[in-house]
This record gives C-alpha cells, sequence and structure tokens, in this order.
C-alpha cells in the first residue's frame, strides 16, 4: 500500500512535472494477477486496481489500516473496465461485466475477485472510504445506471454519463461514483471546470486507444497544472483543484468522489475565462 499525504495549493503550484506526478498520478494499476492499492489522505480514500487473470484474488489487509480485515470501517465500490468477471462476497457470487459497479458495505470479510476469461481478464477499479453505518451490497449493471446523454459536438463534449453509487442510486455512507463514456469525436471531459471544495475526488482513465493520451488539467482555477495521462492510469484531485481532460481520441473515465456530501450537483463552476 502506498500512502499519497495531502499538499496544499501552494505547494503544488511550485510542483515540476516528477513531484505532480508522484504525488497526483497512480501510473500503474493493473498487473496480471497482483492488487495496487493507494491510500490518499484526501478524505482518506484507496484507490486501487485489481486484475486476475490467472488466479482468483481475495481482497486482502493491510496493517497501515490497523483494522483486522480491509472491509471492518470502510465501503468499497468497485467498477469493472476489462473482461467479464466473478466476484465473490461472503457465500454470494456476482457477475461483473464490463462498466457494471459493485458496491460492498462495511463488514463484508470475505471478498474475492476473479476473471471469466484468461485471455481477456476483468480489470478491476476500487475506491473505498471510511464508512460509519452498513449498507447493502448491490451490483448495478451499465443499462441500470439510467444512462444520460450530454454535451454536443460542437464543444467536442458529446458524452454518455453513467451514475452508480449516489444518492438516487446504490446507497453508501459516502461514496459517489460512475463513469463517462466520450463519443467519437468528443475529447474534452468536465469543462467548464469545477471545484468542490468539500470533498476530494478520483479519476480512471481507461479505453484511451494506443498510442494516444489525455491532457489532465489540475490545480487552482488561477494556477492550473497538467498531468499527460495514459491508459489505465488514476488521478488523484483535491478538493480545492479543478479536475478536466483532452485526449487526443475519445475515451472513457470513472470518477469518484467521498467527503461531506454526496450530492451531485455540489459543484463550484468555473467559467473558462477566468481559468489561467
Amino acid at each position: 500500500m502506498q500512502a499519497r499525504y495531502e499538499s496544499s495549493p501552494k505547494e503544488t503550484a511550485g510542483m515540476n512535472t516528477t513531484e505532480l506526478r508522484s504525488n497526483f498520478l497512480v501510473e500503474t494499476l493493473f498487473t496480471p494477477d497482483q492488487v495496487h492499492i493507494v491510500y490518499s489522505h484526501y478524505d482518506r480514500m484507496i484507490l486501487g486496481g485489481i486484475m486476475p487473470k490467472n488466479e482468483s484474488i481475495a481482497l486482502g489487509n493491510y496493517d497501515e489500516l490497523k483494522s483486522d480485515y480491509f472491509l471492518e470501517r470502510r465501503e468499497i465500490g468497485i467498477i469493472n473496465v476489462a473482461g467479464n468477471g466473478k466476484i465473490t462476497v461472503g457465500d454470494e457470487t456476482f457477475n461483473i461485466n464490463k462498466l457494471d459497479c459493485l458496491y460492498i458495505g462495511r463488514g463484508a470479510q470475505k471478498v474475492v475477485f476473479e476473471s471469466v476469461d484468461t485471455h481477456n481478464p476483468a480489470k478491476y477499479f476500487i475506491l473505498s472510504a471510511p464508512a460509519h453505518a452498513v449498507y447493502p451490497t448491490r451490483l448495478m449493471t451499465k443499462e441500470e445506471a439510467s444512462p444520460a446523454s450530454m454535451g454536443a459536438v460542437e464543444t467536442a463534449n458529446q458524452r454518455i454519463i453513467y451514475k452508480y453509487i449516489h444518492l438516487d442510486g446504490i446507497r453508501s455512507c459516502q461514496l459517489v461514483m460512475g463513469l463517462t463514456v466520450l463519443q467519437t469525436g468528443s475529447v474534452w471531459n468536465t469543462m467548464p471546470s469545477h471545484t468542490h471544495d468539500r470533498r476530494m475526488e478520483a479519476y480512471c482513465y481507461f479505453d484511451v486507444p494506443e498510442n494516444h493520451g489525455v491532457l489532465h488539467l489540475m490545480g487552482q482555477p488561477q494556477e492550473t497544472r497538467h498531468l499527460w495521462i495514459a491508459n489505465h492510469q488514476a488521478i488523484i484531485s483535491p478538493p480545492w483543484s479543478v479536475h478536466s481532460g483532452c485526449g487526443t481520441s475519445n475515451y472513457s473515465f470513472i470518477w469518484g468522489m467521498a467527503g461531506e456530501n454526496q450530492s451531485f450537483s455540489d459543484m463550484d463552476f468555473i467559467p473558462i475565462s477566468e481559468l489561467r
């Protein structure tokens, strides 16, 4: 388990590219039959990737959590971004196809990840936050997520948004989670930019074509910074930071939040003319 500590806007404004990447970018998420976990001190969110290929992988515990098992005091949201898979929670097994989401509430002791096809293994992106109450484990397929079309060709941001874990969907203590699929010819996400000082956010970029990338914008609106992101990489976004991106091709990304509230509309928008 890696630890990423909080950085203030003043610190971030003075970081070079290497320092920005080491603090906010998770470069490796998916390695066959391994687990990659990062503990962020922003709202104590844990993010990571699990890729079972030749064997099943159990969600393990970590000394840093000072708990008897991973979900003793936590909840977790899981979205599959690749081949079909299965997740067993206790004695119940869920089929998790690409873009499906599984929420597991606090107290689950046995969580096992599998792939259906070793030639096309599942790749599970996970987000976990502290939980003060127990909400039931629930699977939501991409078809059940009420996909909504937004944006326009003229502004290069025509996209489909899938909401999974939120107040009107899968209930949780504080997790909010969903994903966005940009349509062919569209490249901009989350523009106009916004911040939400009451909760942090994490992005996981996927389905970025080979030899393409996404230019991710972060930082305070009047002091922006940028990071080049490759396929299957994740960004930790502080509450004070914008989080927008533009790709060299269309792509998809998972967004997840934790913090003071779960209101999807809790955003402080920044006019494009005020970005610097």
